[in-house]
């Protein structure tokens, strides 16, 4: 199980609230638009710009997090805590941007250079991290390379599939 301690100021000041499930409106615990540091304990946690999980997205793993980001700072409106397996992560790649148009799910590492026959545009991008049939998506990028799948953690899965991403864009 984990939990999530939200503060209304950076360096864990201010007012705090712990959180042990799934928030889709901050606004209905009164803490909408108003974090600025957090302290994770366990599993991690996704945190959304727009209720309902939409909008920009950051992932907070377990640890102390004396700064949001200043994308996210004091505009964070959903919580999600994530309890999926990352054993068997998975793309959900888009033809469009705004998740529009033709998609597929890729569950295997994928030669990225090599592309796919369904005419997917270039403005493809990562947008977000999802819940999808008991199991980890970041939507929006093409392929699965072999060392983001093999990564250790949820932070080295990000950094290695960027990494790998980079380059096509």
């Amino acid at each position: 199980m984990g939990k999530i301690i939200i503060y209304e100021h950076t360096n864990f000041q201010g007012y705090s609230k712990e959180l042990t499930r799934d928030v889709a409106n901050l606004r209905d615990v009164d803490w909408n638009d108003c974090i600025s540091s957090v302290k994770v304990i366990g599993q991690p946690w996704v945190a959304y710009e727009h209720a309902n999980y939409k909008g920009r997205l950051t992932v907070f793993e377990e640890g102390e997090h004396s700064f949001v980001g200043r994308e996210l700072n004091d505009k964070i409106s959903s919580l999600m805590l994530i309890t999926e397996n990352l054993h068997n992560p998975q793309i959900t790649i888009y033809e469009h941007d705004q998740y529009q148009g033709k998609s597929r799910v890729i569950r295997e590492a994928t030669n990225l250079a090599r592309g796919f026959r369904l005419e997917i545009r270039r403005q493809l991008f990562t947008k977000r991290a999802v819940r999808h049939r008991d199991s980890y998506s970041l939507r929006g990028r093409e392929g699965l390379p072999r060392k983001a799948v093999d990564a250790p953690s949820l932070e080295a899965f990000k950094a290695r599939l960027d990494a790998s991403l980079g380059s096509l864009l």
